[in-house]
């Protein structure tokens, strides 16, 4: 049983906004929403709602007037989450939320009793519920949870729709509400320090995409230009890259580059069927392990010549593979795709909020038992993917998907559902906790939507010196995704031991 508080406080005023009247609507006053965030908020279906949720777990505990004042103070600042969303047969708005009510986003909540020890089990329980319970769509998309009593500390977990921004623009959120954090709406040109983004730019260079230049966008932007000629460019990659970019020698190269990286995404094959995929029902379940030191993963990855990225994946898909093969199902040969989201922005734009991440297709070898060789074989695709622009052309069929009726968006984003095992984000965080209201987050935790018929999102992150692997999958598919937990850290620890075992420095 699940114990839910809500304050009773008063209306909260909504922070003044840009506010224009909207083309085509009459009467309604607004800032049109990009045709990427449409689609992400029409999205939404019955086994998947598109939105990203998170965990902290902070100690000492906290209160709630004191976290309160803190969102009053540094959230509300950022527009988006003091807006509406009004849709219309065109797309949708943002429009201020003239009741806004605090208390209808920050609740209280009680979790489950649990035997000592077991404490998690009763969050990991509550925090599967909330990625099934829609948000309100007639108040601004996203919600906090305070548990206030959590393992002797408390927890909070966060909802906000995909709609609003992706993972990356939420980690500056998230760092300004940190002690010692700013709002960066108030400040539009931060140094990327100040952005909370460390390290992303390596990441964002060693997971696929480097350079992205002005010239990559309107590329793009050409090709793109209209529904009919976007969905001629899914159809027929060669013949509508043609006909959109033109005008000089280093745009057809481009083209030329963007319509092989096109046809690669449309002509995929589909992974290897597994118990994973399928048609996914309307429950899920969530679970997480403890962090793993982060100086171990990176010592490993230097002895093999392999990036922490490289290790991480080839434990998750080793992880991946002994529990199917726990359950008796054949894994020789075998491997499954996973969405990786790229990101696509400049760090110091990421306060801006909204959608601005590619999909890259990342291959997971989850046959290979024998873990250095799989740490290989991850490397080898992950060098193959980089200077790909199947990132950004996956941006511009979201983008195309917005304006598409609700149908013909299903059928396009099927592209990628049907060719997918998993969602899967591995971002890195700051290599020192952050503390809130004076506590420390102990340890922190967030999940992407799967969108179709996609029933497993895996997440990857590292924080304070440590590295924490979480896992939602859907019920009718992974039934207890716990079992694929239990084997990270195994999986890991056979990858140390077999690199320490091998004959380093030894002649020959």
């Amino acid at each position: 049983m699940v114990t839910r508080i809500h304050a009773k406080k008063a209306p909260q005023a909504v922070p003044n906004t840009l506010s224009e009247p909207v083309s085509g609507v009459s009467g309604l006053h607004g800032e049109r929403m990009s045709k990427v965030d449409t689609a992400w908020l029409r999205m939404d279906s019955p086994s998947n709602l598109m939105m990203i949720v998170g965990v902290w777990v902070i100690q000492p505990g906290i209160r709630y007037d004191d976290l309160r004042l803190r969102i009053e103070e540094r959230l509300l600042k950022y527009p988006r989450f003091v807006q509406c969303v009004v849709e219309d047969t065109a797309g949708a708005t943002w429009v201020n939320d003239p009741a806004f009510d605090i208390s209808k986003h920050f609740v209280i909540e009680k979790l489950a009793k649990k035997p000592a020890g077991r404490e998690q089990e009763a969050l990991q329980d509550r925090l599967a519920q909330l990625t099934m319970e829609p948000l309100d769509r007639q108040r601004p998309l996203w919600q906090l949870h305070l548990v206030e009593n959590y393992k002797g500390g408390s927890a909070v977990m966060v909802r906000i729709h995909h709609c609003i921004a992706d993972g990356i623009a939420l980690i500056s959120v998230t760092q300004s509400l940190m002690d010692g954090g700013r709002a960066p709406p108030e400040a539009p040109h931060l140094a990327p320090h100040h952005a909370g983004l460390e390290g992303a730019q390596d990441w964002i260079a060693d997971a696929l995409l480097k350079p992205l230049t002005n010239m990559t966008v309107r590329a793009l932007s050409a090709a793109g230009d209209g529904v009919v000629r976007s969905l001629g460019l899914l159809m027929d990659p060669q013949h509508g890259m043609e006909k959109g970019v033109h005008g000089s020698v280093d745009f057809a190269k481009l083209a030329y580059h963007a319509a092989s990286d096109l046809a690669s995404l449309a002509l995929m094959a589909d992974d290897s069927p597994t118990r994973l995929k399928g048609i996914p029902g309307h429950t899920k379940r969530v679970a997480w392990c403890p962090p793993i030191p982060l100086v171990e993963v990176k010592a490993v990855g230097k002895a093999l010549n392999c990036s922490v990225n490289d290790v991480l994946m080839s434990c998750v898909a080793g992880a991946i593979g002994e529990y199917l093969k726990s359950l008796g199902d054949a894994i020789h040969g075998k491997e499954i795709r996973a969405m990786v989201p790229v990101n696509l922005r400049a760090p110091d734009q990421a306060y801006k909020l909204g959608n601005q991440f590619g999909l890259a297709p990342v291959v997971l070898p989850i046959g290979l038992e024998n873990p250095v060789e799989r740490i290989f074989e991850v490397r080898r695709r992950m060098r193959d993917l980089k200077g790909s622009m199947q990132p950004l052309l996956a941006f511009g069929l979201l983008a195309v998907a917005g304006l598409l009726v609700k149908p013909a968006q299903e059928a396009m984003l099927s592209l990628f559902a049907k060719k997918t095992t998993a969602v899967m984000t591995n971002v890195p965080g700051s290599g020192t906790k952050f503390t809130l209201c004076g506590s420390t987050v102990e340890e922190t935790l967030a999940w992407v939507p799967q969108s179709g018929t996609v029933g497993l999102g895996i997440s990857v992150l590292s924080y304070g010196g440590g590295v924490q692997f979480g896992v939602v999958s859907d019920t009718t598919l992974c039934p207890d995704p716990q079992q694929i937990i239990d084997r990270f850290e195994p999986e890991f620890a056979k990858l140390a031991l077999v690199t320490l075992m091998l004959p380093w420095g030894e002649g020959g």
